[in-house]
């Protein structure tokens, strides 16, 4: 079993492997990680892991407020995460490898980083000023039929992104050239998609590729079907997603 240790940081949102993950980092606790990423040499990578947090939002205030305005903020690498971090976050997650970190004048930093590999979460670690965790490396393995799969998916996509466009009255860029090899096929496809954070959860945890474009496939002719009844909906309706707090 090959385990690394890395800096945590839970989201709102699941990380899936090669795609881009814009970052706006404001809280102390991960301006403590970034300004650590930032003393990694230049030639090495500055890699974090992302995970999900489970339940909704991250609740981590930043002062005092409602519903008790005397009531002190809670503070440290594990605020609003309970008394076990670890049970607060989904198990599978994804290393991110982080291409730009700026720190800007007021001491928060603008971070553009990309999923590498999914990753399991073994163990949580709070004593530092950011939550570090113990990770095993988890292994994609292509499992039965996943190039006629990546296939099929690719076409229910096609026709899923044209009636999602059609729902939000705008009108759909045909240039995009989309990938062929299967894995990347079923991550760009379980990004892409209007989903709530434990649909695509369960879409990064599949057991090998296949597994993940057949849930793929059930899901885009479901919510093609549905988009084909609702001409036009309220854009916020379809592209509403989790934001961090960080």
């Amino acid at each position: 079993m090959t385990t690394v240790r890395l800096p945590l940081f839970p989201l709102n949102s699941v990380l899936f492997p090669g795609l881009v993950l814009p970052l706006n980092v404001f809280e102390e606790r991960y301006r403590a990680m970034m300004r650590s990423l930032l003393k990694t040499p230049e030639d090495a990578p500055r890699r974090f892991a992302v995970v999900a947090i489970r339940d909704g939002h991250e609740v981590a205030p930043s002062a005092p407020g409602l519903p008790d305005p005397t009531a002190l903020p809670e503070r440290g690498p594990a605020a609003g995460f309970g008394t076990d971090p670890a049970r607060a976050f989904h198990a599978v997650g994804c290393v991110a490898d982080a291409a730009s970190i700026r720190e800007r004048a007021d001491g928060t930093f603008e971070v553009l980083a990309t999923g590498t590999l999914r990753v399991r979460l073994l163990s949580v670690d709070a004593s530092g000023p950011f939550l570090t965790a113990e990770l095993e490396q988890l292994t994609e393995e292509p499992g039965d039929e996943a190039g006629p799969l990546a296939e099929g998916v690719l076409r229910s996509f096609r026709q899923y992104q044209k009636r999602l466009a059609g729902a939000r009255e705008r009108s759909l860029a045909t240039g995009a050239e989309l990938p062929d090899e299967p894995s990347v096929v079923s991550y760009l496809v379980a990004a892409a998609m209007v989903l709530d954070t434990p649909t695509k959860q369960r879409l990064l945890q599949a057991p090998d590729t296949s597994s993940r474009l057949r849930d793929e496939l059930k899901l885009l002719r479901s919510e093609t079907a549905i988009l084909r009844t609702l001409p036009s909906l309220p854009a916020p309706e379809l592209t509403r997603a989790p934001t961090s707090l960080n």
